[in-house]
């Protein structure tokens, strides 16, 4: 166990500060950053300077900085920057991805063009820092098209892109080739599942494979779950995570256009609405008007906010779309931010109760 300074941040912002104290080299590569209830704990090779911190605290201003005991990585283990670092042209380094996504056994890193004439040597070294990860992946182009599909460029290990993945005692079988799915929102996938109450009818109108759905049903086992895709493929795989969790008698995967389903059998049921399609779920928000009960609910929204825009602009358009459908926003219950997807583009959620 080593003592040392640290800074302190809520998870929703980890990876941002992570990010930065990377770049700043300050992250103390040969500890553990541990997590403690919402928070992250990141250790430090040293005290920031006075232009770190302010910058540290820019990022986010409620970040405390002190000293914690951390636990301390083998020396036989080598952190895949460092091994990177030691393979690679040092004018490179500075390009070396600090992060990647991990689905099970799959691996899938955001590779820079300069990167690519390496990808060999970046992947045998997530393989040899990861010793779960069978197969490396990089992505090769945006989230885009009607199934919200990334296209994925093959680096080694087992060539293929299937993969179970486990989270809060849940398990998903998975294809990140054929359906999106995002172990980043694996929190937002716990809160709302406990926030369902018995005898509540929930709708979740772009469903993926179940990542939300699936927890509601094991934790509340009273309510009812429609679950809406319009991939084939995603509703495939939503079928087989229903058999698998065991919740087939309260989670119904329904495969279609979720406007039309929504003007048909899904008309005025729900209790709860989620909306986790951040490109372009404000253009949905009439549909979840319809789809909730004529006495209202709670609608869980996801979107993206982008500067110069901010959250009270999103928060306003969403209350005059609810308003065009004759509803009204009661109240935001909770808006955050939950990660951030790129420089000056964060993803929030908000839960909206409307009547």
């Amino acid at each position: 166990m080593i003592n040392t300074v640290c800074v302190k941040v809520s998870k929703d912002l980890g990876e941002k500060i992570i990010s930065l104290a990377h770049k700043l080299d300050l992250v103390n590569k040969t500890l553990f950053i541990e997590r403690q209830a919402d928070q992250l704990w990141i250790p430090l090779v040293r005290q920031p300077n006075e232009n770190e911190l302010s910058q540290l605290k820019n990022a986010a201003p409620h970040l405390i900085l002190t000293t914690e005991v951390f636990s301390q990585k083998r020396h036989t283990e080598e952190t895949l920057t460092h091994a990177l670092e030691r393979q690679l042209p040092s004018n490179l380094h500075s390009s070396i991805p600090h992060s990647l996504d991990i689905v099970g056994d799959v691996a899938v890193i955001e590779l820079p063009p300069e990167l690519d004439p390496y990808k060999a040597i970046v992947g045998q070294a997530i393989l040899k820092a990861h010793k779960n990860i069978k197969s490396v992946h990089a992505k090769a182009g945006a989230i885009s098209g009607v199934y919200r599909i990334r296209d994925l460029s093959y680096i080694i290990g087992e060539n293929r892109t299937q993969t179970v993945y486990n989270e809060y005692g849940c398990q998903y079988h998975v294809d990140l080739a054929k359906a999106y799915f995002s172990p980043r929102l694996s929190q937002e996938h716990h809160r709302v599942a406990t926030l369902v109450c018995a005898g509540e009818v929930v709708v979740d109108l772009f469903a993926g494979v179940g990542p939300f759905v699936v927890p509601i049903g094991k934790l509340c086992p009273e309510a009812k779950v429609y679950a809406v895709d319009i991939n084939p493929n995603a509703v495939d795989l939503l079928k087989i995570n229903v058999q698998v969790n065991k919740v087939e008698n309260r989670v119904y995967p329904m495969l279609g256009d979720a406007r039309k389903l929504v003007n048909g059998d899904l008309l005025g049921v729900a209790d709860r609405v989620i909306m986790n399609l951040p490109e372009t779920a404000i253009d949905f928000v009439d549909a979840a008007c319809q789809t909730l009960k004529s006495t209202g609910g709670l609608v869980h929204f996801y979107g993206f906010v982008r500067k110069p825009d901010t959250i009270e602009d999103l928060k306003t358009r969403f209350t005059c779309l609810v308003e065009q459908q004759n509803r009204r926003v009661v109240a935001f219950q909770c808006v955050k931010c939950v990660r951030e997807t790129a420089p000056y583009e964060q993803q929030v959620v908000m839960d909206v109760q409307i009547r």
